[in-house]
């Protein structure tokens, strides 16, 4: 799924899975609401205990018709080794380059999974190559990319957690956000999947109970039933409308 239109908000992961894990609530949000979303997977999630690369791509594709995004693609990077490489990073400046993001996702700064902030220190470097114009990258058609650096980025919580700066309430969209990530099925609680593979640490449905009762607990501070938390990567955010910004009514806690 491609398309070369610029797109509002762009998430990027580590492997197929993430964003729907993480920022699914968010990117069905932002899709019912009229905004483009992408995403790039940077690995095929070869290394993964259950399914297969092909079975995932599948999945991903499935996924991101839920998700509502209008563009997906994946990087090939090799999967439990994301180095910070000039290579990796020219490849997924090109991408950048060919969105041109207002709003960019990653994943989180610290985490259990050795490949999320190996894949959150990658993006940080090529997002801020990508707005240098004497690094030069091509398009599919060999025409030199314009440089481009977004606007805001964002790290969306993984298992561990950080004091957000944003929590997104994703109430209205529980329902499909749970459809995006069930049609991973290779990978979490699934009970109409039986392949025989062992159970992992994402595939049992006390993991999938843990995902809910954290946007509980998330939407709960903001006086919703659901949320989605993001620590803004390069604060303070700077505001022109201060009722604006604060326009949606909470309960006072």
């Amino acid at each position: 799924m491609t398309n070369a239109s610029a797109l509002d908000v762009l998430a990027l992961a580590a492997h197929p899975d993430d964003v729907e894990l993480c920022a699914g609530g968010t990117m069905c949000l932002l899709a019912k609401q009229g905004y483009r979303t992408g995403i790039v997977d940077f690995t095929r999630g070869e290394l993964g205990t259950r399914g297969t690369p092909e079975q995932r791509a599948e999945e991903a594709q499935r996924a991101a018709e839920i998700l509502g995004v209008v563009a997906r693609e994946n990087l090939g990077l090799p999967d439990g080794d994301i180095a910070n490489t000039q290579a990796n990073q020219r490849a997924l400046i090109r991408a950048i380059r060919r969105y041109r993001p207002a709003i960019v996702l990653i994943n989180a700064p610290e985490d259990r999974h050795p490949d999320h902030p190996a894949a959150a220190n990658l993006a940080t470097d090529a997002l801020f190559y990508s707005g240098l114009a004497k690094i030069e990258t091509t398009d599919e058609a060999g025409a030199v990319q314009a440089p481009w650096r977004p606007h805001h980025v964002l790290h969306y919580m993984q298992s561990l957690t950080f004091e957000p700066t944003f929590v997104v309430d994703v109430t209205d969209v529980w329902d499909q956000r749970v459809a995006a990530l069930q049609a991973f099925a290779s990978q979490f609680y699934n009970p109409a999947y039986d392949d025989g593979e062992p159970e992992t640490f994402i595939s049992n449905k006390g993991f999938f109970d843990w995902v809910e009762a954290r946007a509980r607990v998330y939407g709960y501070r903001i006086g919703a039933t659901y949320g989605e938390p993001f620590l803004y990567r390069h604060g303070p955010v700077g505001v022109t409308d201060l009722v604006q910004m604060l326009g949606r009514e909470r309960p006072f806690r």
